[in-house]
């Protein structure tokens, strides 16, 4: 995903909590702490209320965005940039990429490739927006080429 593409895809906070919410929740909240769904909506601060337990809670508990005071629209540029790099990228120009420190951007990538032992299939969900296959018909390809049960799309992905 380019960075032109995140920004756009995701022009502000809520945008990016909304995207999180459908990848993470499937847009039905769930409390991180008992896993009820007997929530209440917070209108004005994107959080949650859980009538269960009775904690507060945002979906970010529990993932790398988690007690960051960097936007998410960053985090997302980040974790673009992460997968993305195929043969991994120096912590010096990941922060000129995001605009950070040296430091800052150390930490977000260790807390990134962290994530990406753990919760490699959510990482690659948030990520998956702007994945395309390039492919064809097996009439199109070669003989060792063709892909299995007719399979109509395949190839290589794309990022």
């Amino acid at each position: 995903m380019s960075l032109v593409q995140i920004y756009k895809q995701f022009p502000d906070h809520s945008s990016c909590i909304r995207h999180l919410e459908k990848v993470r929740w499937n847009n039905v909240a769930q409390c991180p702490y008992c896993n009820s769904t007997k929530t209440t909506p917070v209108s004005k601060e994107l959080r949650y209320h859980c009538n269960n337990c009775n904690t507060s809670f945002s979906v970010t508990v529990g993932t790398v965005f988690h007690n960051s005071k960097l936007d998410i629209q960053k985090w997302f540029l980040a974790i673009s940039i992460i997968l993305d790099a195929k043969k991994g990228i120096s912590v010096r120009q990941f922060a000129r990429d995001i605009e950070v420190t040296k430091d800052t951007a150390w930490l977000m990538m260790m807390r990134i490739r962290k994530a990406k032992i753990v919760y490699g299939a959510f990482l690659e969900e948030i990520n998956e927006t702007a994945e395309a296959y390039v492919g064809g018909t097996n009439k199109d390809h070669h003989l060792d080429k063709t892909l299995e049960e007719g399979q109509e799309r395949g190839g290589e992905q794309i990022h």
